[in-house]
């Protein structure tokens, strides 16, 4: 646990070539990852779908898998072609085949960072107001292969904490973060865990995140939950696309994401989920860190 402690330190401080295939696609397949139902993921993204389907000029489809793995499976499968991903789904896909995919650009926050916090969280009258009022109750995670929902608050918890099966009555995993957020706020679970840039209002769910998409969707009132705790910073998570694709594909998604502040800033609002100044290129070595944390915590299971 230190080993892999020391390991999200170094990542928090840090803010391959191959020939494309000859062959024009005739599709092109964009993965969602959960953290909100399946029918919000696929309207707020519809506007990005259109526009890579005028970029590309072929067919373009959203897929929204119940979970992280399945946009990890269907990247590394071949089934999609791009994706936003966490840090840990892409440290997940890399570990599994490290010429799968090619890292592009990752989003950049209001004030030029490029991280965010996993922020732990409980209904303002629980009397929960830290980790230490929350232990005996239970603890919802979001999904295994998420970064904020999972790798980086797990290690600093039981860092902290020690086992946590043991500190809380029970511990699950609600299946995203809109399910966490709703599932605190509706009492299922005592208190949870989801992400925001940590930037802005918390009545607005912060700037960006989780918790400002399920405020816009009316999903949650901010003032009826509080914030208990906050893990060190996380690196923004990477858009990917399939390294496999034709290099004309790849340069045509890059360009139309890296411009698509200046172009359609209500598109980009819903890509980033909430406000950010850029997308902003990216490279594999920004995760370094979260790759060893991941594989640390693969090889600990």
């Amino acid at each position: 646990m230190k080993k892999l402690l020391a390991v999200l330190a170094a990542t928090t401080a840090m803010t391959g070539v191959a020939h494309a295939d000859a062959h024009a696609i005739t599709e092109f397949n964009i993965g969602i990852l959960g953290g909100e139902n399946a029918q919000d993921r696929l309207t707020s993204n519809e506007c990005f779908r259109a526009a890579v389907e005028a970029a590309l000029g072929v067919p373009t489809n959203i897929f929204t898998p119940a979970d992280y793995d399945g946009v990890i499976q269907g990247l590394l499968g071949g089934t999609l072609d791009y994706a936003g991903l966490g840090a840990s789904a892409y440290a997940k896909i890399y570990l599994t085949d490290p010429e799968a995919v090619d890292v592009q650009l990752t989003t950049q926050n209001v004030d030029g960072s490029t991280g965010y916090y996993s922020i732990g969280f409980a209904r303002k009258d629980s009397g929960i107001t830290d980790m230490a009022t929350a232990a005996g109750k239970s603890f919802a995670f979001a999904d295994p292969n998420s970064t904020s929902g999972y790798l980086v608050p797990a290690a600093e918890l039981t860092a902290t904490y020690g086992d946590l099966e043991a500190y809380f009555s029970e511990v699950k995993f609600s299946g995203g973060h809109e399910q966490t957020i709703v599932g605190v706020s509706n009492g299922d679970f005592a208190s949870g865990v989801s992400w925001a840039d940590g930037l802005g209002n918390w009545e607005d769910g912060f700037t960006s995140g989780a918790f400002r998409k399920a405020a816009d969707a009316g999903l949650v009132d901010m003032n009826n939950i509080v914030e208990i705790w906050r893990s060190k910073l996380i690196p923004n998570g990477p858009f990917v696309v399939r390294r496999s694709l034709p290099d004309d594909v790849k340069t045509k998604i890059n360009d139309l994401l890296d411009n698509m502040w200046a172009t359609d800033p209500t598109c980009a609002y819903a890509v980033a989920a909430g406000e950010a100044k850029d997308f902003v290129p990216v490279t594999h070595e920004e995760f370094l860190g979260v790759v060893e944390a991941r594989k640390l915590q693969e090889a600990a299971n």
